[in-house]
C-alpha cells in the first residue's frame, strides 16, 4: 500500500518539494491578491475624497461662494472644481518623479496622507458667512492639494498592478484599478445621496455636507495603514536603470505616445463629468429634482459602469484593446445625441435610461485607460508618462467639462451645445484609434 502510494507520488524528496513549490504559489497568489486589494482599495478611497466636491457642488457653491446669481454661484464651484482637475498635470509631474526614481509604492504612500489631511481641512472649513472671502481662497488652497494628490494616485497603482500581472490577464488586472477608482466615484455619490436622504437640503446646506469630507478623512487614514505592506514593482529591481530626470526624458523621446494616449481617452473623461457631475446640477435646476433623488439617479448610473467594468477587462483579453476601443469611439459620437435628448424628458424613466446607457459606455471607456497607459509607454518613464497623459486629459478637458457645459449652454442657449464638444472629441479619438498599436498579450517594454 506505502510503495503503491510512493510509486503514485514519486520520492519523498520531490513529494516535498512540490509541496513546498504549492505552498509558494499558494502565497504568492495570496500576496499578489494582497497586492491588487491595496492598490485598489486605496484608489477607492482616495478617489472618494476627490470626488465627492463634485457631487456636493451646487451646496459647496452657495456655502463658499453666495451670490443672487445663482448661475454665478455655481460657476465660481465648478471653477473650484476645474482648479483641482487643472493642478493635476503638476501633481503628476511631482508623484511621476517619485515614482519612476524612488518607486512605485513611496508614490501611493504619499498622495494617500496629502489627500487625507486635504479632505479633513476642507471638511472643518469655514464657510464664507463665517470669515468671508478667505474661505473661498482656502477652498481653492486645499482642491489644488487635493489635484496634486490625486494627480499620483492613478497612474502609479495602475502601473504598479499592471507591471505585475501576466500579459494574458493585465486587461483584467488593469480593470480592478479602474473600477477601484470608480467604486470610490460611487461611494462619493452614494454618501452624499445617503447624508441628504437622512437630514433633508435645509440641513444639508447648514453643516450635513461636513459630513462626508470628514469621512472621507478617516478611511484615506486606513488607506495609508493597508499600503504599508505593499511589494514593489519588478520594474524597479535592483538591477534597474533609473532615469535622473524620468519627466524630461518622456517629453523629449515619448511626446507622440502622450499625445495619442490624451486622444484615446478623451471621450471617456468629458462624457464622465458631463454626465456624473455637470447633470447632478443640471437634474436639480432644470428639471427641478431634489438633490437626493438626483444624487439616488447618478448613484445607480455608477453602479452600472462599475459593474461593466472588470467585464469589459476580460473582453480586452481575448479580443484586443482596439476593438474595444473603436467601440467607444463611434458609440460616443452616434448616440451622445439621442441619449442627450432623452435626459432631457421629463419622464422619470428616460432619464434612467439616458444615464445607464452613458455609464455603459462610459464603463467601457474606462476601463481600457489603463492599459492603454500602461502598455504603451516604457517602465522606466512609465509612471511620469501615464500621470502626464491621463492628467492632461482629466485636469485641461475632464474637469473642466461641467463648467464648459454650463457657459456654452447659458451663452448659445442651446441645451444640447455640450453634445456637440463631445461630439467633436469623440472624432479625434476614432482617429486615434485606428492608429494605435495592439498589445493584447505582447510583453511590456522594458
Amino acid at each position: 500500500m506505502n510503495r503503491r502510494i510512493l510509486q503514485a507520488e514519486g520520492p519523498p524528496a520531490f513529494v516535498e518539494r512540490r509541496n513546498q513549490g504549492d505552498a509558494t504559489s499558494q502565497m504568492t497568489a495570496r500576496l499578489k491578491r494582497k497586492q491588487i486589494l491595496a492598490g485598489a482599495v486605496g484608489n477607492t478611497l482616495e478617489w472618494y475624497d476627490f470626488a465627492i466636491y463634485g457631487f456636493l457642488a451646487p451646496i459647496i457653491g452657495k456655502v463658499f461662494f453666495p451670490s443672487e446669481d445663482h448661475l454665478a454661484s455655481l460657476l465660481a464651484a465648478y471653477g473650484a472644481l476645474a482648479v483641482g482637475y487643472a493642478s493635476r498635470p503638476i501633481g503628476s509631474v511631482i508623484f511621476g518623479h517619485i515614482g519612476d526614481r524612488y518607486g512605485r509604492k513611496p508614490a501611493l504612500m504619499l498622495s494617500v496622507a496629502v489627500m487625507g489631511c486635504a479632505t479633513l481641512a476642507i471638511g472643518l472649513l469655514p464657510g464664507h458667512a463665517e470669515i468671508g472671502v478667505a474661505a473661498s481662497v482656502l477652498l481653492i488652497v486645499l482642491r489644488t492639494v487635493q489635484g496634486l494628490s490625486v494627480a499620483g494616485e492613478y497612474a502609479s497603482s495602475a502601473t504598479l498592478l499592471v507591471e505585475q500581472a501576466p500579459a494574458e490577464r493585465r486587461g483584467l488586472v488593469a480593470s480592478w484599478v479602474v473600477m477601484g477608482c470608480n467604486l470610490g466615484f460611487l461611494m462619493g455619490s452614494a454618501v452624499a445621496a445617503l447624508v441628504s436622504n437622512l437630514i433633508g437640503d435645509a440641513a444639508m446646506l447648514a453643516w450635513g455636507w461636513r459630513i462626508p469630507f470628514l469621512l472621507g478623512a478617516a478611511i484615506a487614514a486606513y488607506a495609508l495603514l493597508l499600503r504599508r505592506n505593499m511589494s514593489e514593482s519588478p520594474a524597479m529591481g535592483s538591477d534597474a536603470i533609473l532615469p535622473r530626470m524620468p519627466v524630461l526624458e518622456v517629453l523629449k523621446d515619448h511626446w507622440r505616445t502622450i499625445l495619442r494616449i490624451i486622444c484615446l481617452i478623451l471621450p471617456t473623461g468629458v462624457t464622465y463629468f458631463l454626465v456624473f457631475v455637470y447633470a447632478v446640477s443640471y437634474l436639480t435646476d432644470q428639471m427641478h429634482f431634489s438633490t437626493a433623488k438626483a444624487l439616488d439617479i447618478t448613484t445607480l448610473a455608477l453602479v452600472v459602469l462599475v459593474a461593466v467594468t472588470p467585464v469589459v477587462g476580460l473582453l480586452a483579453d481575448r479580443y484586443g484593446r482596439r476593438p474595444v476601443m473603436f467601440f467607444v469611439s463611434i458609440a460616443s459620437l452616434c448616440l451622445t445625441w439621442p441619449l442627450w435628448f432623452a435626459l432631457h424628458q421629463p419622464a422619470l424613466a428616460w432619464i434612467l435610461f439616458a444615464q445607464l446607457s452613458f455609464a455603459l459606455i462610459n464603463g467601457i471607456g474606462w476601463a481600457m485607460t489603463v492599459p492603454l497607459m500602461v502598455e504603451l509607454l516604457p517602465a522606466r518613464v512609465r509612471c511620469s508618462g501615464a500621470g502626464i497623459s491621463y492628467n492632461i486629459c482629466l485636469g485641461f478637458f475632464g474637469g473642466t467639462t461641467p463648467w464648459v457645459a454650463t457657459y456654452l449652454i447659458a451663452r448659445t442657449s442651446d441645451d444640447y451645445a455640450p453634445v456637440y464638444y463631445v461630439m467633436a472629441i469623440a472624432l479625434i479619438a476614432l482617429i486615434a484609434t485606428w492608429k494605435m498599436p495592439e498589445m493584447k498579450g505582447k510583453s511590456l517594454q522594458t
